[in-house]
């Protein structure tokens, strides 16, 4: 893999996330600014009472976004049973850390353990030295050394982009969108009628359509939210992965564990819907299928051959796939 070749990746990623993000905003406060309208409406004050909700709407994202910058990785590691390991504990794992770490250029992480026989790892933090790594048990009996680097390369290279911030921010906004989602269509059943009752000639017309709209983009924040939140995961896997090439030099390190992982069927006990964008792997659904778009990841298999596209090796061939995913 050239240096041209990585940074051009990196740049193109960051230029999508970076517009992901920003889609999520201008969402959130539109849909603010439409549910401060419809309640203001037929008040002559329309325009302030949607421009209050939509301060309150960016608002409620800005707080949620500091609790997550603070305390959100503390909920992570907790909610996922990953228990604080020294070096004199894990003697291995701290040396392959220690060492992703150093060619990251970030300080020595946290790192966790979960107790759990499926192989997976993830990273969380506000930043690189608000950092920690979590593996399980089944990945430090199931990978090699050399795989191990290629994993943990990744997850260092999450720390090293600030991925471990965006994720928990973006993943709050898209919270708030749910939010704003639900109050919405609570406050249309219970007073939907109210002031538009008084409202006479066309604009009681307007009324309806404004709460037609308003209804549809409460709809609407439900899959876009999660849609978002998806691409942006996807986005970032496929940075951190070429990323760990450039960390370890090896990027058949790497390819072999993704395999491995793909393979292995082991389900992990401690994961949640919540949770399950930061693995490297989905632990709910490993592999994906056709465009992914309801998946955190990218298949295995696209991942894989953007590796090999990266480093000038011919894509998987048809027997290698069917072997890896098990689906023929």
């Amino acid at each position: 893999m050239t240096t041209t070749t990585f940074y051009s990746e990196e740049s193109a990623n960051r230029r999508k996330s970076f517009l992901l993000a920003l889609i999520v905003i201008a969402f959130l406060a539109a849909f603010g600014f439409v549910i401060g309208y419809s309640i203001g409406y037929g008040s002559g004050d329309e325009v302030a009472f949607g421009i209050g909700a939509l301060a309150i709407a960016v608002g409620i994202g800005t707080v949620g976004a500091l609790f997550s910058y603070y305390g959100g990785d503390k909920l992570v590691l907790s909610s996922s049973h990953a228990q604080k390991v020294s070096a004199q504990q894990a003697p291995a794992l701290y040396d392959v850390v220690n060492e992703m770490a150093i060619a990251a250029g970030v300080p020595m992480p946290k790192v966790y353990i979960i107790n759990d026989p499926s192989p997976n790892a993830f990273a969380t933090g506000r930043d690189p030295q608000h950092s920690s790594v979590a593996v399980t048990t089944g990945l430090l009996q199931k990978m090699t050394r050399e795989e191990l680097q290629g994993v943990l390369g990744h997850e260092l290279s999450h720390v090293r982009n600030y991925d471990i911030r965006f994720t928990l921010i973006v993943g709050v906004m898209v919270g708030s969108l749910a939010l704003l989602a639900g109050f919405f269509l609570r406050y249309t059943f219970f007073f939907g009628g109210g002031r538009r009752n008084n409202n006479s000639g066309g604009g009681g017309g307007f009324a309806i359509i404004l709460l037609l709209v308003g209804v549809v983009m409460a709809a609407v924040s439900y899959v876009f939210g999660a849609l978002v939140q998806m691409a942006v995961s996807r986005q970032r896997e496929y940075l951190a992965d070429a990323s760990s090439v450039e960390l370890t030099r090896n990027p058949h390190g790497l390819e072999s564990a993704l395999a491995k992982l793909a393979s292995d069927n082991e389900p992990l006990h401690s994961v949640n819907g919540a949770t399950q964008h930061l693995y490297i792997v989905n632990p709910l659904k490993k592999l994906g299928g056709g465009s992914a778009l309801f998946s955190t990841h990218p298949p295995i298999v696209d991942r894989i051959n953007r590796l090999r596209q990266l480093t000038g090796d011919p894509p998987m061939n048809p027997a290698e796939v069917r072997q890896l995913t098990g689906l023929e």
